[in-house]
């Protein structure tokens, strides 16, 4: 069993690279579809829970309670009893037993022990200013700088969880087997680059 896990920045065209990769492997995707599997086990709206574990304000809570997702005072916060429900569900899927693509939601940390090759990716700017207006809905009219802000805002929180979770730094070199530039590419140019470069890893493990 092959899992390829990609952490990304926001507007690097992460999502896109995952899809690519999963279809030219034949192999089962996972993004969208874990918010829905959080929310049937939880019982909530989708939207809701994608909101709520995408909300930046639990993440304020102290580092100093990473690893202690069970604790009584974490499981008084929502948002925490959701990462819980996710990380069941990141589990179940490991657990098929099926090669498969996974984008974000910390997959990287949480299915450590299956060894999946973990994919991290990054881009410019610019070429993320342009990633995000492309796929922006047309009521959604940002200019630059608000627009950059919410990048920030939203690349600060991924940080932020993966530190709560794993005491680990995001984007950190010696935790991923690759790192993409997607800055002056086209997706569909990288996926197969990307692609032969997993196999060629999950080669020299066996």
């Amino acid at each position: 069993m092959h899992i390829i896990t990609i952490s990304r920045e926001f507007g690097s065209g992460g999502r896109e690279l995952g899809k690519r990769l999963a279809d030219l492997l034949e192999c089962d995707y996972y993004d969208s579809e874990i918010i829905t599997a959080v929310a049937c086990e939880s019982g909530l709206d989708p939207h809701y829970v994608e909101k709520k574990l995408g909300d930046h304000g639990w993440q304020n809570l102290p580092i100093t309670f990473r690893g202690t997702l069970g604790s009584a005072a974490y499981m008084q916060s929502s948002q925490v009893q959701l990462l819980l429900e996710q990380k069941k569900v990141l589990e179940n899927i490991a657990a098929l037993g099926k090669d498969c693509v996974i984008v974000g939601r910390n997959a990287d940390t949480i299915l450590a022990a299956w060894e999946p090759f973990r994919l991290f990716v990054c881009a410019g700017e610019k070429e993320k200013l342009c990633r995000c207006r492309e796929r922006a809905p047309e009521e959604e009219r940002l200019s630059d700088k608000e627009l950059l802000r919410k990048i920030k805002q939203v690349d600060k929180a991924r940080a932020r969880t993966r530190e709560i979770l794993s005491g680990s730094s995001w984007g950190q070199r010696d935790a991923y087997e690759l790192i993409v530039n997607t800055s002056g590419w086209e997706i569909k140019e990288l996926a197969p680059v990307v692609k032969g470069f997993a196999k060629s890893w999950f080669g020299r493990k066996q």
